[in-house]
């Protein structure tokens, strides 16, 4: 199948749909916190906890949605001498699964070692004949937590894996929200055009990412294809790997993750921006956000108007009052699904990843998110989502107080099963 018919070919296409009526102002571009003197190590210790040490020497591009994603991420396939290890939630039987299957049996048939790792439930509504051809033309592709493990209880089945990383012959690698789906192609060419973020990245941060995989897989399977003297070769070979300037942090434990966000949003000096495709803060993150914007911190969340899983969006609604109240600013997307998981503070500090702000990603979902402290690149993610936030709808608290009754009571009720949402 041709990479046109789904829209995912070498050219970015200009996103094209209706316009709202009335467009809002968005957050205004501040001058930088920091001097352009200021080191990145210096940076990171500011932003980022002790134990978040950030690896050194990356070079990373920041891609949009599955339009820039995509073919970076087939290229790389294409260009693969040795290994594949391609680790997403859903990789559905359409027309963008269908291409990347293709892409995976040709390396596997050239010599290339392809192991792919996909959700069992995520990956529910693909066809299971379209698996077990890519498995008998040579990729090693199995699900995590098949539907047959329902004996072993239901919190072991809540234990989805929702990471998102292509890595290939330890020197590219790809972490973000997007998975292998039409969902995220353009709408004209059949797509659902959803928006979402990934990170491409060359230097000592791939092993990083790889090691998630690798320690997934065992878990999984028992199945220990690599031996610890060979970790530790490539260990030794990513060190001195150096592609770039930029020090990422590869996070893959849930409350790691988590306190990265909190340490940052309380060492804000000008600004907080949130993307969250699904918004059901804890207690200490709605503080955090409350705290600083009453210190005079610009804080902006961008949220769904729509979403593929709408009950959330009434769930999030009933903790509005309480953000906008402290001065929070927040703006719906209404164009399409927003499925982006990125944070940046500062135009210093920023997060892409596959970690969401809700219960199932705090407390069960296996996630990896890459931190980094970098003002070229937190400039890069702060002027994405300021763009983003034209066209969209921000949410006015007095507007907000008067929507129907039965909304509001449709939100508390939603909000009382706020922790199994």
């Amino acid at each position: 199948m041709r990479e046109r018919e789904v829209g995912i070919g070498s050219e970015v296409r200009t996103r094209t749909g209706e316009q709202p009526e009335q467009e809002v102002e968005c957050p205004p571009a501040h001058a930088p916190v920091w001097s352009p003197q200021v080191s990145s190590r210096l940076l990171a210790r500011y932003y980022l906890p002790r134990e978040h040490a950030p690896l050194r020497g990356n070079a990373c591009q920041l891609l949009r949605d599955g339009v820039e994603a995509y073919p970076a991420m087939l290229a790389a396939i294409r260009g693969a001498r040795r290994y594949i290890h391609l680790e997403t939630y859903m990789f559905i039987s359409d027309a963008v699964g269908e291409l990347f299957g293709e892409a995976l049996v040709e390396a596997a048939e050239r010599g290339v070692h392809v192991k792919v790792l996909y959700d069992a439930l995520g990956s529910w509504t693909s066809r299971r004949d379209f698996f077990a051809s890519l498995r008998a033309r040579g990729v090693d592709i199995r699900p995590f937590k098949p539907f047959n493990s329902l004996s072993r209880g239901l919190r072991h089945l809540l234990r989805r894996d929702h990471r998102k990383i292509l890595a290939v012959d330890g020197e590219v690698a790809f972490i973000g929200g997007v998975n292998i789906s039409a969902h995220w192609a353009p709408e004209g060419e059949g797509g659902a055009c959803w928006r979402d973020d990934v990170l491409q990245v060359e230097g000592p941060a791939v092993h990083e990412l790889e090691r998630r995989f690798v320690a997934t897989w065992r878990m999984a399977f028992q199945d220990r294809f690599r031996t610890w003297r060979e970790n530790h070769r490539r260990r030794r070979e990513a060190s001195r790997q150096r592609k770039g300037e930029v020090g990422l942090a590869v996070l893959s434990s849930r409350r790691s993750i988590h306190r990265a966000y909190l340490h940052a949003i309380s060492r804000a000096k000008r600004s907080v921006l949130v993307a969250a495709a699904y918004f059901i803060p804890d207690r200490r993150m709605v503080a955090a956000l409350r705290e600083a914007a009453q210190r005079g911190v610009e804080v902006s969340l961008l949220l769904n108007a729509k979403s593929d899983h709408p009950w959330l969006v009434h769930a999030t609604r009933a903790f509005y009052e309480k953000l906008l109240t402290a001065g929070v600013r927040i703006f719906e997307w209404e164009r399409c699904v927003l499925h982006a998981k990125t944070a940046v503070v500062d135009g210093v500090w920023g997060t892409i990843g596959s970690f969401n702000l809700e219960r199932l990603s705090l407390l069960f979902n296996h996630e990896v998110n890459a931190v980094f402290a970098d003002p070229r690149l937190g400039r890069l993610l702060e002027e994405s989502f300021r763009n983003d936030c034209q066209g969209c709808r921000e949410v006015d608290l007095d507007v907000f107080r008067r929507r129907p009754l039965w909304q509001k009571l449709f939100e508390r009720v939603l909000y009382a099963f706020r922790k199994i949402l």
